[in-house]
């Protein structure tokens, strides 16, 4: 039997302004560690620390655009696009544009404070 995913928990994010995640799957909303799926809102001049997270993430942009910054550069993603960050990359999220964005993130394993290595 299918199991129904009622609501899910809102996590307190990292960065600069207030930014609203939504974990509909994962360790926190259903104890799953081999995926997160997470709704978020970021507002425009959001930014979180860089981090180099031992986890694959996939990055489904629904609204605005979500800036990726790399080693060697950036990527602004808009709405209508996704990216994909490997394990062990060093990156940096954020919304540098005044409507922010939404996006969906799947995890490969679920995201958790313990294995996201942000910056200092």
């Amino acid at each position: 039997m299918p199991d129904l995913i009622a609501q899910p928990t809102r996590i307190r994010a990292a960065g600069t302004k207030e930014k609203l995640i939504d974990e509909y799957v994962g360790r926190v909303n259903t104890g799953d560690g081999a995926v997160s799926v997470a709704h978020m809102r970021s507002p425009g001049g959001w930014e979180e620390p860089g981090q180099r997270p031992v986890f694959d993430e996939y990055t489904v942009v629904l609204r605005g655009v979500l800036r990726v910054e790399y080693e060697g550069g950036a990527i602004d993603v808009p709405a209508g696009q996704a990216v994909h960050t490997r394990p062990g990359e060093w990156i940096r999220y954020s919304s540098p544009h005044e409507d922010g964005a939404e996006y969906i993130a799947v995890c490969l394993p679920a995201f958790s404070p313990s294995t996201v290595h942000r910056d200092e």
